[in-house]
């Protein structure tokens, strides 16, 4: 075979969860994603909502039978030795379609080759292959040790956020879409009344707006008492939707150089975006009037790709309280509306 040599890796990744304007929600998902060549392997799908087969919520021995099929000690799960490599966030069903390849052996080395899209049992490489994606030659001894590590019983526990805050209406609207994707969430009003071993358990606080300084200090103080240092998120505003996009990015995983979407910033003149990798975008607008009801927009839902990219809002977006939520299949960002220029403050 005349595949070069590729370095390979694992990182975390999250699918960032969500719910949508029109009501619709996608589901949080944490996995490892396959790291090529120091670059996530699924930054090289652009337009691509998946999951890699290690995710940290399937049950330990699926995780370790997926593990034990990409080091090729378990046939292959589709004919003519194909694997799958990302499949569906929501269902894992191959019909949705997923990302598939062979792996074999060669020697001491690992092969990935002939990736495709693939929705029923056999791939149409003449169809649907990836041109420009593989093949990669990976040392065995690299590969089996970046996998065999996966298999030392550590599991990543679901994710779980602590909300706090006074309008309790809010917090259990917000604890229900929460759990609705995924991510476990409870109510208090004060810290100090949860045992420490339940605090050790949260990734992640959120306070209300209303929620005072010494308020604060005293869910500070529990944490650090319990020994446990967790994301904090500041609710922009009471907008169900834009309080979980805000505890999607405090909750998601890996390095913040390793994602795709990088800055947000807006004004009532537009939005700006910034991404490393070409992939699908979309921005919605919420805003509060003066009697507190909420309006949303769609304002883009593209590809785009790697850099700045500025987008028009609508007229009036800088009225009253407003925000704009970006999202791409990976990550998250929250960002209000200033009265400046996009990127100026």
């Amino acid at each position: 075979m005349a595949a070069e040599y590729a370095t390979f890796g694992l990182a975390p990744a999250t699918r960032a969860g969500g719910v949508h304007a029109d009501g619709d929600f996608q589901v949080h998902r944490d996995f490892m994603d396959f790291v090529v060549d120091g670059r996530p392997l699924l930054f090289r799908l652009s337009d691509l909502d998946a999951v890699s087969p290690l995710a940290s919520d399937v049950p330990p021995a699926i995780f370790t039978a997926q593990v034990r099929c990409l080091l090729l000690e378990a046939d292959a799960p589709l004919p003519g030795g194909r694997y799958v490599i990302y499949g569906c966030p929501e269902c894992a069903d191959l019909a949705c379609g997923a990302v598939t390849a062979v792996i074999l052996r060669d020697g001491d080395d690992f092969v990935w080759r002939d990736f495709a899209w693939q929705t029923a049992e056999h791939a149409d490489l003449e169809l649907n292959a990836y041109p420009g994606i593989g093949p990669y030659r990976f040392s065995g001894a690299e590969y089996r040790a970046a996998l065999a590590g996966l298999l030392d019983g550590s599991a990543h526990p679901a994710r779980r956020v602590l909300l706090i805050g006074a309008r309790v209406a809010l917090l259990a609207r917000l604890a229900a879409a929460l759990r609705t994707i995924g991510i476990g969430a409870d109510i208090t009003q004060d810290a100090r009344d949860v045992p420490a071993d339940e605090l050790r358990t949260y990734d992640a606080v959120a306070f209300g707006r209303a929620v005072t300084g010494e308020q604060r200090a005293s869910v500070d103080r529990a944490f650090a008492d319990a020994g446990v240092d967790v994301a904090h998120v500041d609710g922009l505003a009471p907008i169900v939707p834009v309080l979980v996009a805000q505890i999607e990015h405090a909750l998601a995983r890996g390095p913040a150089e390793g994602r795709r979407l990088t800055r947000l910033t807006a004004s009532a003149a537009g939005a700006e975006v910034e991404v490393t990798s070409s992939c699908r975008v979309r921005l919605t607008a919420y805003r509060l009037d003066r009697l507190h009801r909420t309006h949303v927009r769609e304002v883009f839902d593209g590809l785009l790709e790697p850099g700045a990219h500025r987008v028009a809002l609508e007229a009036g977006a800088g009225k009253g309280e407003a925000f704009v939520v970006a999202r791409t299949p990976g990550s998250v960002l929250v960002t209000a509306v200033t009265r400046g220029v996009p990127g100026r403050g």
